[in-house]
Parts: structure tokens; sequence; C-alpha cells
């Protein structure tokens, strides 16, 4: 039986859709952190724990441009490794990441070191920079549209930390701030990326695939850090 191929429309349709039953903002751990309900110790682990992802950011997107043959996709994707691993005077992303672990709290020592990284974490992302390295790359493109859902969730994010969690320092809350508008930006490139070169049934389907892979992956890892600091 041969699969037809979806309009554009209905692909996108398809792709929303995910993030509106998947997305890890819906994760119970997720929810107590925007109500407030977090300890200390609780966000501390989230922050340390998440910061492991934050710094596979960059490989995952260099793995894409190692399989991309294609000069004006990588003109397109390259400048998200700058936008997190930092150039010239642009501190990125990590170390945003590590002025909020500062400000809650921890050690730039305990982040860089993953001293509190938790397995199920490290499981989680790692099989993310694995997908990114071994899936066709307009697949693993896709696997990024997450960011369709995160402007939203970073401005909730944020209201919640400076409303909640008075504790923590605002200029650690930078990094919330700056992802708000490159969240939007990033992901209407990488969704311009998936239409424009899923062009078959089945690289659409697998499309659809990469992106609730992807929403697994960010379910794992809270599934992770909830067990080992609740709330209960």
């Amino acid at each position: 039986m041969t699969t037809a191929l979806w309009d554009r429309e209905t692909f996108l349709e398809n792709l929303r859709a995910i993030g509106a039953r998947a997305y890890h903002d819906k994760h119970p751990f997720h929810v107590a952190m925007n109500e407030g309900k977090l300890s200390q110790d609780a966000l501390r682990g989230w922050v340390a724990n998440r910061f492991y992802y934050q710094q596979n950011i960059p490989v995952k997107d260099a793995a894409i441009l190692t399989n991309c043959p294609l000069r004006e996709v990588r003109r397109t994707w390259i400048h998200r490794i700058l936008d997190h691993d930092g150039f010239g005077e642009n501190e990125g992303g990590i170390e945003a990441w590590l002025r909020l672990g500062e400000a809650c709290g921890l050690l730039q020592n305990e982040l860089i070191q993953n001293r509190l990284l938790q397995p199920g974490v490290r499981f989680a992302v790692d099989a993310y920079v694995n997908f990114a390295r071994t899936q066709p790359w307009p697949i693993a493109v896709a696997s990024s549209l997450t960011e369709l859902f995160a402007p939203d969730l970073m401005a909730t994010r944020l209201a919640a930390f400076e409303k909640y969690y008075s504790w923590i320092d605002s200029g650690g809350l930078d990094y919330f701030r700056r992802r708000v508008t490159q969240a939007r930006r990033d992901s209407d490139e990488a969704l311009a990326i998936t239409l424009e070169y899923c062009t078959t049934p089945e690289l659409q389907r697998a499309a659809v695939g990469a992106l609730e892979f992807k929403c697994d992956v960010l379910w794992s890892m809270l599934d992770a850090i909830h067990q080992a600091y609740g709330p209960s």
C-alpha cells in the first residue's frame, strides 16, 4: 500500500499536534515548577541536570552539520553552536546557564563535572545526540522542532521564577529571557527546513516520529529528575 504525501498544512498540523499532547510542559515536575511548588533542592537538581542537556546542544547541532551536504542549510544552522558555546563577547547559552546555577547556589564545578547528574538524564540526552548523529539530517533537524513550543514555555517559566523563586538572583534568569526570542527564530528556521526537505511520505512520517522522540527525551529527563528530587 502506498502512503500519500501530506500537503504542507496537514504536515504542519501533525507536527504541532505532538506538542499539544506530548511536550514536557505537561510533566508533573514542570507543572509543579511553574506553580511555585518546588523546594530549593528540587530546583537546584533540575538546573544541575538540565545543564547536561545544555552542554550537549552544540554537540547535537555539530552532528547535524556533519551529516548535511547542503551549504545553504549549514549556513542557516551554524549559529546555533555559537549561540550556546558563545563567541567573541557573546557569552553563549552554556555560560548563561552556569550563571543560573550560581544564582541558585550551585558551584560551577558541580555543573561542569556533572556531579549531580542522574543516570536517566544522561541516558536520555546521550540518546538524543546519538539520534542526531545517525539519522538523516532532515530528520535530525525535525527533532529540534520542540522549539515550536518553547517561546511560550520560556515566558511562562520566567514569570514563574520571578514570582515564586525570589531567592534566585534575577541576573541568573538571563538565559530564559534571551531564549524567548532565540527559540522563536530557531523554530522558524527549523520548520522551514523541515517543510522544504521532508518531501516524501517516508520523510514526513519520520519527521513526525523524530519530534515524538524528542518529546520523549525531554519527558524522560523530567521523569529521572522527578524521581530524584520530588515533589511527591
